[in-house]
């Protein structure tokens, strides 16, 4: 059985809404352009946030029409830029940019580059208005260590004000109030400043019965933009 030919090309141009990337590729001493499909199999088995300059490899086959050439079992090689990008994240971690809304999630995509990036937005933090669409940003870099799953975060949030209550109470190592929302064999689930806050406590800290609407007192002891941590208030 003949071995199917692996290609070598760059991805040039990439559709979020519509599902598909370009890729560029030398076949022969020709240049020549295929499609593929970013949000399926021919992805790759291991999910992968395709961005403009991936290199990658890539097996060709005819399209379900019949009609031309399609890529599939794309897979993500390196990407020379994002590279450069990390290293200048190491010195200066601070880009712009502007967003962008496909469907319901939110990217952010490097003026120079023109790399697009996941936004993190906090649990805590309302997310920005359509009106700040292709609107010009300052972001920094996450999960630099992971090219794969690299993420823009804002420069400047909008926290709900549960959150800059909370962030006093943390800093000030108060008492909270929270409510009981879920138990589950493990984990105590729990509501803070009207239940805007969520957090849990394990299960094997209370001897007593604890039931959904009860009120307990904790402490604050971990608390970031997208993470927090209690404990059971000493009484």
């Amino acid at each position: 059985m003949e071995k199917e030919q692996l290609y070598k090309g760059k991805v040039s141009f990439i559709n979020y809404e519509k599902g598909f990337a370009t890729i560029d590729y030398l076949n022969g001493a020709k240049q020549k352009t295929v499609n593929f499909k970013i949000n399926s199999e021919a992805a790759g088995k291991k999910p992968h946030q395709f961005r403009l300059g991936d290199a990658v490899s890539f097996l060709l086959k005819l399209s379900d029409r019949g009609d031309k050439m399609t890529a599939t079992n794309v897979k993500y090689l390196h990407n020379t830029a994002i590279n450069l990008l990390v290293q200048k994240a190491a010195i200066e971690n601070r880009f712009s940019g502007y967003l962008k809304k496909v469907e319901d999630k939110y990217f952010v995509k490097e003026w120079e580059t023109y790399i697009s990036f996941p936004l993190q937005l906090s649990p805590w933090e309302v997310p920005p208005v359509e009106t700040a669409e292709n609107e010009a940003i300052s972001f920094r870099l996450t999960n630099l260590e992971k090219p794969n799953a690299i993420m823009a975060e804002l420069f400047s949030h909008n926290f709900i004000s549960a959150y800059r209550l909370a962030l006093q109470f943390f800093e000030k190592e108060k008492v909270v109030d929270a409510i009981v929302s879920k138990i589950t064999p493990h984990s105590i689930y729990l509501g803070l400043f009207n239940e805007k806050i969520q957090a849990k406590l394990p299960a094997a800290e209370f001897s007593g019965e604890i039931k959904i609407g009860d009120t307990l007192q904790v402490i604050i002891t971990h608390l970031t933009s997208t993470k927090i941590a209690v404990k059971k208030a000493d009484t």
